[in-house]
């Protein structure tokens, strides 16, 4: 018998591999699938009414750790949780009066966008300067949702959650893109430098070039905040005028007020007449102009004599011409449309809201909405038309800009009326149809944003609250509750003066998407060049 003598360890059989449990493969799977959800619920959070702006920041921070290194499929699934988890909050009001179908369809689609910008994240997260690159194409995706479909939706640009916070003067060197742009990027560079600092620590070595990538994506934003304060004032440039803010309330909430549409009207006129009152007694000034909500008068004034002697009766108790919100029938059109009415001739001019709401205002796809649900239909019997011309009512000299709700969304419909000659803006509204939901409070932090982008003061008249004044730096000096009668008068100042964002219109959100399109060129390109390599 031989025996053959080996040395120790010489050929030890190699320890066995473990395999991943099937509860370890699927928590690698819900950890970041949870957290994605997670952080785009505190980018929720970060929006009014809650003054917590600078939640956003952790929020974007989370996100660039989820999607960093990831595969495009990878960034696919999270960048829609992300999305779902901010949406699905956020739009909660488009649901509570017609149920959670048309919401939650919403924000399905609109969640599509944030999964597509997710997907495209991963492929520059590679590259040098990545916060750069991905800000850039968080910006191209709010573009392209504000577009697309139907003219676009652009509720929950992550501008119009920083009307408290210390980025809102970027507003007005470039608009909404560049305050969101801002934001987004200051999270992900966050996140950068966090990255960067613990990596350092672990393995003491730090690279240079992306340490200060990331150092700038922080301080970059913050420091162009405080430097663009200088063009935020308040002071008066044309004179000043003093406005009259009416809101009338509506009988009962929700969508059935529309039943109550001579009550509606009453209640506004009588609104004005106590306000009339106390100009005769004294106790307040009498206004330049005074400012009715959209949906004031749903009875048409031109075609009903009883809503035309109300209206003017109200105008000439006040003796100053009333902006009216009236739904109007006109050569076979139905118009929402705001009616300057003065108190000596009457109807003077108007302006026909341009940027009409889809499924509120008019019923795209309406066969097929009413194949899965025939009552949508009957919400919308009638499409309304859309207007041609941006809206500006000269009053002596006190040229006020008018923004019709839903259209406050839209940085276009806003520009237009400020380069066409308004010194102020008003942005009609009537949220009754939205209950008590955070709806009116996001709506007035858009004007709030858009005051300081155009350096305007803005007054929100609204049927049912919250109703305020404005002024050019973004700060409410007045407001009144919800689902109360109520008036506010102010002196505000007029200016002329355009700011660079007014000037610029969009060219900064173009030169960001060409940004985000060169980022993604450079991201694919390198993808496909480290797979050959891997492949030789």
């Amino acid at each position: 018998m031989t025996v053959t003598a080996t040395s120790v360890g010489a050929s030890d059989p190699m320890p066995p591999r473990t395999t991943p449990s099937a509860w370890q493969k699927w928590r690698a799977r819900l950890l970041p699938a949870g957290a994605a959800a997670l952080a785009g619920l505190l980018l929720y959070v970060s929006f009014p009414p809650r003054t917590l702006w600078w939640l956003a920041l952790p929020a974007f921070a989370v996100l660039g750790w989820l999607l960093r290194g990831r595969s495009w499929k990878a960034g696919l699934g999270l960048g829609y949780l992300f999305g779902l988890g901010f949406l699905l909050p956020l739009l909660v009001w488009t649901g509570v009066e017609v149920g959670p179908g048309p919401w939650l369809a919403l924000v399905v689609i609109e969640a599509v966008y944030v999964a597509l910008v997710g997907a495209g994240i991963t492929l520059v997260s590679r590259l040098p300067g990545w916060p750069v690159w991905a800000a850039a194409l968080w910006i191209a995706g709010e573009a392209a949702r504000a577009r697309v479909p139907f003219s676009g939706f652009p509720w929950g640009k992550i501008a119009f959650g920083q009307a408290d916070g210390v980025f809102l003067p970027l507003a007005a060197l470039g608009g909404t893109p560049v305050l969101g742009f801002a934001v987004v990027l200051c999270g992900f560079g966050l996140y950068e430098a966090v990255r960067l600092a613990v990596r350092a620590r672990r393995t003491g070595s730090l690279h240079k070039a992306a340490a200060v990538v990331g150092v700038l994506s922080v301080a970059v934003p913050l420091a162009g905040a405080f430097a663009a304060r200088t063009l935020v004032s308040d002071k008066a440039e044309n004179g000043t005028v003093t406005v009259a803010v009416i809101q009338g309330n509506v009988p009962r909430l929700g969508l059935d007020f529309n039943s109550q549409r001579r009550a509606v009207l009453d209640y506004h006129a009588r609104e004005t007449e106590r306000l009339a009152a106390e100009v005769a007694a004294g106790r307040a000034e009498r206004p330049d102009i005074v400012l009715w909500p959209e949906n004031s008068s749903d009875i048409d004034p031109f075609a009903n004599d009883d809503a035309r002697e109300v209206v003017d009766r109200a105008a000439k108790a006040v003796g100053a011409p009333v902006s009216v919100g009236a739904v109007v029938s006109r050569d076979g059109k139905l118009l929402n449309e705001q009616i300057l009415w003065d108190p000596v001739k009457g109807p003077v001019d108007t302006y026909d809201k341009r940027q009409i709401q889809p499924f509120g205002e008019y019923l795209p796809l309406r066969p097929l909405v009413g194949a899965i649900n025939e009552e949508w239909t009957s919400m919308v019997r009638q499409d309304f038309s859309r207007g041609s011309e941006p809206g500006v009512f000269d009053r002596d000299g006190a040229a006020v800009g008018l923004v019709t709700c839903y259209e406050a969304a839209f940085d276009w419909a806003v520009r237009d009326t400020v380069t066409d000659g308004a010194k102020m803006i008003s942005v009609p509204s009537n949220n009754a149809t939205f209950g008590r939901s955070e709806m009116t409070y996001q709506q007035l932090a858009m004007s709030r944003v858009r005051a300081v982008e155009h350096s305007r003061a803005v007054t929100v008249p609204v049927t049912s609250g919250v109703s305020a004044v404005i002024m050019p730096d973004g700060r409410i000096t007045q407001k009144t509750g919800m689902f109360v009668a109520g008036h506010l008068v102010q002196e505000v100042p007029l200016r002329t003066s355009q700011t660079p964002a007014t000037r610029l219109g969009t060219l900064p959100e173009g030169l960001l998407v060409l940004l985000a399109a060169g980022g993604l060129g450079w991201g694919a390109a390198a993808a496909v060049r480290a797979r050959r390599t891997g492949g030789e």
